[in-house]
C-alpha cells in the first residue's frame, strides 16, 4: 500500500530538481546560469533522506528533502515528513547561537519538506577520516564550542522559563524521530528484535550475555527515563562522527532532525561513545600490529578534549552571563553566595559527566547489537578481526552504563580504554 503524503509532496530526483530550484531566484542567482547549466547528483548515504548536490557556474548548494519512510528500511516504515521542519527549526536556533559551526540554511520549503543550505566543501564526514586515521587538531575546539554554547543557550540557565517551555512544546512535537532513539538505543539491542543485527556468530554469546544482563537493562532503562523526561537544553539528538563534516581547519555540524528537548549529557556523551568506538576499530584497519598506535592515541587525547573542553567553556558561559531562571544571579550575590555557585556549578557538571558517560556506553551497543552499525567497523575485512575490536567495545561500554557514578574524570575513561586495547 502506498504511503499517503500531504498535498503538493513529491519526491524529487536528479530529473526534476532544476525545474524546481529555478523557481528560487536567490538560489538561481546563488548557482549562475541557467537551469540548463546545472549538475545535479545525488549523494545521500545516510539511513532517512534524499541528498543532492547542484553545480552551477557560479556556485554549488546541498539540497536535502525527507522521504515518508526510512530509507535504510524501505516503505514498510514509514517515517513523518515534519522532521525536515523540526531540522530546520533547529538548525536555525542552534545556528544563532554558534555560527558558522553550521551549514547556512539558504531555503525552507514547508511544503516539499525541503531544505537547501550551503554546500560543504572540501568537507567530508568524519568518521571517513577517522577510518584513514586522519588528524583533525581543531576538531576538539571546534566541536566543544559547538555543544558548550548550544546546550546552555538553550538552558535554564540561559533561557527565562516561559520562552522555553515554549520551545519544548513546539519540539515535543517530533515524537516518531525520538521514538526511534528510544528504541533503537535504550530498547531493541537488549532484547529479541527483528532489525537487530551483529557480526555472527562470533558476538551471538555477547548479544545474548547483554540481553540477559538484568543490571546493565535496569541501568538502560534509568538512562532511558531521563531521555524521555529530562527537557534541559536543545538536543542535535543524533550528534556523532558521521553528523559532522570536517577538514583540518573547520568543523561542521549536520543533520539535526533528531533535535528535540532532553538530556544535556546526551549529545556530549552520544559523541564520546562514538570517538571511542572508533578507537577501538582502528586495530581492524592497520595493515601493520602497532601501525595506528599515534592514531588511537590522538582518539584518546580528543575524547578527553572534547568533555574538558565542554565543561570549562559552559562553566564560562554561566559565570558570565546567566539570565535564566535556573540559579538566579540574584541569590548568588557576595563571597558566601559566589562559592555556594561554585558548588551548585560542580555538582550540575557532574550529574552531566555520569549522564554523559552512561549516554556514550548506550550509543557503543546500539552501534554494535543493534540496527545502524558504523563503518568505522563494518569496514574492518573478516569477521573475526573485526568482532574482535567490536567486543573490546561492548566491554567499556558495559563499564560506562554500570559505573556512570563512580568514574573519576575523563581520563579514568582513557586509562581503561587504554587497558582494554591492549590485554584484549
Amino acid at each position: 500500500m502506498a504511503i499517503e503524503t500531504p498535498p503538493g509532496y513529491r519526491p524529487l530526483s536528479e530529473a526534476t530538481l532544476c525545474d524546481y530550484l529555478a523557481t528560487l531566484a536567490e538560489i538561481g542567482a546563488r548557482l549562475g546560469g541557467s537551469p540548463g547549466d546545472w549538475r545535479v547528483s545525488e549523494v545521500g548515504d545516510g539511513n532517512l533522506n534524499l541528498v543532492f548536490i547542484v553545480e552551477g557556474p557560479a556556485g554549488d548548494i546541498c539540497v536535502k528533502q525527507a522521504l515518508p519512510y526510512v530509507r535504510l528500511v524501505g516503505e514498510s516504515w514509514p517515517l513523518p515528513l515534519d522532521r525536515a521542519f523540526f531540522e530546520h527549526r533547529a538548525s536555525v536556533i542552534q545556528g544563532a547561537h554558534v555560527g558558522k559551526l553550521v551549514p547556512d540554511i539558504l531555503h525552507y520549503d514547508p511544503e516539499l519538506y525541503l531544505i537547501v543550505m550551503e554546500r560543504l566543501s572540501p568537507h567530508i564526514i568524519m568518521r571517513q577520516g577517522t577510518i584513514r586515521a586522519t588528524v583533525y587538531p581543531d576538531f576538539a575546539e571546534h566541536i566543544t564550542d559547538y555543544l558548550a554554547r548550544s546546550l546552555f543557550f538553550t538552558s535554564d540557565i540561559a533561557m527565562r522559563a516561559g520562552d522555553k517551555k515554549a520551545l519544548v512544546a513546539l519540539f515535543c512535537g517530533n515524537t516518531e524521530l525520538c521514538r526511534i532513539t528510544e528504541d533503537l538505543i535504550f530498547t531493541d539491542p537488549y532484547r529479541i528484535a527483528e532489525l537487530n543485527r551483529w557480526t555472527s556468530p562470533e558476538l551471538d554469546a555477547d548479544a545474548a550475555a547483554i540481553r540477559e544482563d538484568g543490571e546493565l537493562k535496569r541501568a538502560v532503562s534509568e538512562l532511558k527515563h531521563a531521555f524521555l523526561t529530562r527537557s534541559e537544553a536543545l538536543l542535535h539528538g543524533d550528534l556523532h562522527t558521521g553528523s559532522i563534516m570536517i577538514t583540518e581547519t573547520d568543523t561542521r555540524v549536520i543533520d539535526p532532525e533528531f533535535a528535540f528537548f532532553g538530556p544535556i549529557g546526551f549529545d556530549v556523551g552520544k559523541l564520546i561513545g562514538n570517538l571511542l568506538l572508533a578507537f577501538f576499530s582502528q586495530r581492524g584497519h592497520e595493515t601493520s600490529e602497532g601501525e595506528r598506535d599515534a592514531y588511537r592515541r590522538w582518539l584518546l587525547e580528543t575524547t578527553e578534549a572534547v568533555w574538558n573542553g565542554f565543561r570549562d567553556k559552559f562553566l564560562a558561559l554561566w559565570n558570565a552571563d546567566a539570565p535564566g531562571d535556573a540559579w538566579p544571579a540574584s541569590l548568588f550575590e557576595g563571597e558566601a553566595g559566589r562559592l555556594s555557585l561554585a558548588r551548585a556549578q560542580d555538582a550540575r557538571m557532574r550529574a552531566i559527566f555520569e549522564d554523559a558517560m552512561g549516554y556514550a556506553g548506550c550509543s557503543m551497543i546500539r552501534r554494535t547489537l543493534g540496527l545502524a552499525h558504523n563503518i568505522d567497523m563494518e569496514r574492518i575485512e573478516g569477521n573475526g578481526r573485526r568482532a574482535a575490536c567490536e567486543r573490546r567495545n561492548l566491554e567499556l561500554a558495559r563499564y560506562l552504563i554500570m559505573n556512570a557514578s563512580t568514574i573519576a574524570g575523563i581520563e579514568a575513561v582513557t586509562a581503561r580504554a587504554a587497558l582494554i586495547e591492549t590485554s584484549g
